[in-house]
């Protein structure tokens, strides 16, 4: 199976002086499902570090080049902002993939990522937590579940919006020239995985 480079949350414990990188088991399992392996990519890898010459090197891009991934899933997680370093390892995920016409998609945050990346603001949205949405707009559809508070203000310079929610929130967007993604839904939290997302992954993977 091929490897899906995949970005992980955040979790301090400070009493514990401690900074752990953290994913949900069920994204693995699903993108097992979809026929992926998912490799999960360290926060820190994404610091610039000074080499003994004083000249400044990224970790990630040299990690990424060894494990070669053929995706890249930005997961949920973490509010944009509040963890810089997350937000690095993200746009160097992007940029990477980018540059190599790599397959992304963004779940939740990971889609809002891409958005502010892009040019977009975020703004705060009721009644999207912990609900569940009927997909409007013809090119998504289906119902999805929802656990975000802020939602993305506008179609994002590059890209289409794919699907809205009922109350007209952007709940899907494609690059138009990139095989990239955003969706606001998470896929890995439905009691059984659903068929058309799993389909929908398995065609971006495949579309290089």
């Amino acid at each position: 199976m091929k490897i899906v480079a995949v970005s992980q949350r955040i979790d301090d414990y400070p009493d514990r002086n401690e900074r752990r990188d953290a994913l949900d088991q069920k994204l693995s399992s699903f993108l097992t499902e979809c026929g992926f392996f998912s490799l999960p990519v360290p926060n820190a890898l994404s610091k610039k570090r000074e080499r003994q010459s004083g000249v400044a090197s990224n970790e990630l891009e040299s990690w990424l080049k060894v494990f070669k991934p053929s995706a890249v899933l930005l997961s949920g997680g973490n509010e944009v902002g509040s963890c810089i370093d997350r937000d690095c390892t993200e746009k160097g995920l992007i940029d990477f993939a980018s540059m190599r016409s790599l397959p992304v998609l963004g779940i939740c945050r990971g889609m809002q990522m891409m958005a502010t990346l892009a040019g977009s603001s975020l703004r705060k949205v009721t009644g999207h937590v912990r609900t569940r949405h009927v997909l409007q707009g013809g090119v998504i559809s289906g119902e999805v579940n929802s656990y975000h508070g802020m939602s993305v203000d506008s179609c994002p310079s590059g890209y289409k919006v794919l699907a809205t929610s009922e109350d007209g929130e952007i709940e899907a967007i494609r690059h138009e020239e990139f095989p990239q993604e955003g969706w606001m839904w998470h896929p890995e939290r439905e009691k059984s995985f659903d068929t058309r997302d799993i389909q929908r992954v398995r065609n971006l993977f495949s579309d290089r």
